[in-house]
């Protein structure tokens, strides 16, 4: 039976671990020591890692890997990756590898635009509402100077502020949506500051200078950022589309983009199709000390915003030039948050040359376009199984307690066997057994 706490976050890091461990694990003998084995032995180390959350107990690790021999705007790169799926560095470096020659990647940062919002409710008539609005507005910026003075200094601040009518959608609904440029920061706490104040502000004017009743429900940042824009595309002549003997460039270009094409229209397909594509990205936004749920969530919207979810990349074959292309929006950044804490961070951005938040968006843009063009590659050609179970091996075997030297044999027997999960149990079975 579960049981309740009143207290748990006063405890020691000990004492939580103890009652988590007596509550939970009393027939599991190794529980306390699975949990304290990733503990960092440096002690400073982990104490940093404690405080990034609360009730920490332990740490929970991922693979960090690197995919080498990205060549971006004529600049090579090798990318780091967090992530715990087989073949997805694999493929991100094959994909690499294949495109360096050809031209290598191309990107371009459209804009960086970020939007926050005050929500709010008002019961009187909306043109008088207007009408206050545009006559405060110049407040909203007078009130939020000291917070924004040190953004302006560095390029950035709020570019603008609009009142929005919603009571088509919502009784009474109106929103103050305003627009923002952080810069080098990610710029969370940045926004939700500056509009903090806004509806400080909106409260404090219409107690004196508006008839009816204004009500502020929240007031926070969007990560729907469709105008926080980044372009990343691969492009080569037809012929040059050469690797797989099995198959001639051309016939290659037209089912790679029927595939793209299939995903534009069918959303069924397009959800895994993105998916492969935030394979890429998230692994790279993880890295970096990113927010990747808020990437996702506003990557997922924009693969909506024409009332259909479709695929965020696009093909085509036009005379005898083979173009792959994205448009993605990345609200990520530099400075601030992690990247300035925890130490994987600050060594996967100094790999990358120290990038400023644009440059960074065009790397995690061509993450995810290599990708999901070695996902496509494979899918329209050997099949996504054939290289995915094989980078998929070693999990199995290391389930099954496999010594170094069983490895040896059956990584030998499965380069030319197919590899499932069943076979790799019968193969291990039989090796056992004859042994």
């Amino acid at each position: 039976m579960h049981k309740t706490i009143t207290g748990f976050s006063k405890l020691s890091k000990s004492k939580k671990i103890d009652w988590i461990v007596d509550t939970y694990f009393s027939n599991n003998a190794n529980a306390k020591t699975i949990l304290k084995q990733y503990w960092n032995s440096d002690s400073k180390l982990q104490q940093l890692h404690d405080e990034f959350i609360e009730n920490t107990i332990t740490n929970y690790y991922l693979p960090f890997g690197v995919a080498p021999n990205f060549l971006i705007n004529g600049q090579t790169y090798t990318i780091p990756m967090a992530i715990e799926e087989s073949s997805v560095v694999a493929a991100a470096s094959k994909a690499a590898k294949f495109w360096f020659d050809r031209g290598g990647f191309k990107t371009e940062v459209i804009s960086t635009t970020k939007i926050g919002q005050v929500h709010f409710t008002y019961d009187g008539n909306s043109e008088v509402l207007e009408s206050f609005f545009n006559g405060i507005k110049s407040k909203f910026y007078e009130d939020t100077s000291s917070i924004t003075n040190s953004m302006v200094k560095r390029g950035g601040g709020i570019l603008d502020i609009e009142l929005k009518n919603k009571t088509e959608s919502l009784d009474n609904y109106y929103q103050l949506h305003a627009s923002f440029e952080t810069m080098d920061a990610m710029g969370a706490n940045f926004i939700n500051s500056c509009l903090e104040q806004f509806a400080t502000t909106l409260k404090t004017e219409a107690q004196t200078k508006l008839q009816g009743n204004i009500n502020v429900v929240m007031s926070i940042l969007s990560n729907y950022v469709p105008n926080c824009l980044v372009r990343a595309e691969v492009s080569c002549k037809v012929e040059d589309l050469t690797e797989n003997p099995n198959i001639s460039p051309e016939a290659f270009a037209e089912k790679f983009i029927q595939a793209v094409k299939i995903a534009e229209v069918e959303p069924y397909r397009a959800v895994t199709h993105n998916k492969g594509i935030m394979n890429g990205i998230d692994a790279v936004v993880l890295a970096t000390g990113n927010d990747f749920r808020a990437v996702e969530a506003g990557v997922h919207a924009y693969a909506s915003r024409k009332g259909t979810y479709s695929s965020l990349t696009h093909a085509e074959l036009n005379n005898g030039l083979f173009k792959f292309w994205m448009e993605i929006p990345l609200a990520l950044g530099t400075v601030g948050g992690l990247t300035s804490l925890h130490p994987l961070v600050k060594l996967a951005l100094e790999m990358l040359g120290k990038p400023s938040a644009k440059e960074l968006m065009q790397i995690v843009a061509v993450a995810g376009l290599a990708q999901n063009f070695a996902a496509l590659r494979s899918l329209t050609t050997t099949g996504i199984q054939e290289g995915h179970m094989k980078m998929h091996l070693m999990n199995i075997l290391n389930q099954f307690e496999a010594t170094s030297e069983e490895k040896k044999i059956l990584v030998s027997h499965f380069k030319t066997n197919a590899v499932s999960h069943s076979a790799v149990v019968d193969t291990i079975n039989k090796l056992r057994a004859n042994n």
